[in-house]
């Protein structure tokens, strides 16, 4: 009977293994829209890493300071063609008319300042499934160049936080990006 019980064991403990495993990450892909209406798939941005950043119209601000800091680090090693960045912009509540018209009038608006294009999410396809972001939030995430998710923050970053970013995508480019560059230079 002990032998029976100890093998019954045995069993349940290696078949719960299997199923309780972490499953390796796996490449992601969302269709969103430009700001003109192009269907677009973040699949488009691979052989590259990509830095996405994905915000509500609330929390543009939040993560600002790593905004500037990633594209000064990124200036002053000339890596600024290293990755894609990504930016998505979450409409889902404005997705009626009028408000969707102005909403990305908006969008364009900032694509024309910022110098960069912006995705827009209408119906909340990165709160879903496989990616399932918060959408009421600003969420900084790192895909490696086959789409796979290395790094995910929801939230303001916190300086620690920040640093795990730098290292995540300093190990993505190939290059040290964990301090400035003004810093490393003056270092002996």
């Amino acid at each position: 009977m002990k032998a029976w019980i100890t093998g019954a064991l045995t069993v349940t403990l290696a078949a719960g293994s299997a199923h309780g495993a972490t499953p390796e990450p796996e490449p992601v892909d969302a269709t969103l829209s430009t700001s003109s209406g192009d269907r677009v798939q973040l699949a488009r941005w691979r052989g590259k890493p990509v830095i996405l950043f994905y915000e509500d119209k609330d929390s543009t601000t939040l993560n600002a300071p790593l905004k500037t800091e990633l594209f000064t680090r990124g200036r002053e090693r000339g890596l600024l063609q290293s990755a894609f960045v990504v930016a998505v912009a979450n409409l889902e509540k404005y997705d009626f008319f009028p408000a969707r018209e102005i909403a990305l009038s908006y969008v364009r608006d900032e694509e024309k300042k910022a110098g960069v294009p912006i995705l827009v999410d209408l119906k909340g396809t990165l709160g879903q499934e496989p990616l399932k972001l918060p959408t009421k939030t600003s969420t900084v995430m790192l895909l490696d160049a086959e789409g796979t998710p290395v790094y995910r923050h929801s939230g303001r970053m916190k300086p620690e936080e920040q640093e795990r970013f730098f290292v995540a995508l300093s190990q993505l480019v190939g290059q040290d990006l964990t301090t400035s560059a003004g810093v490393a230079g003056d270092q002996p």
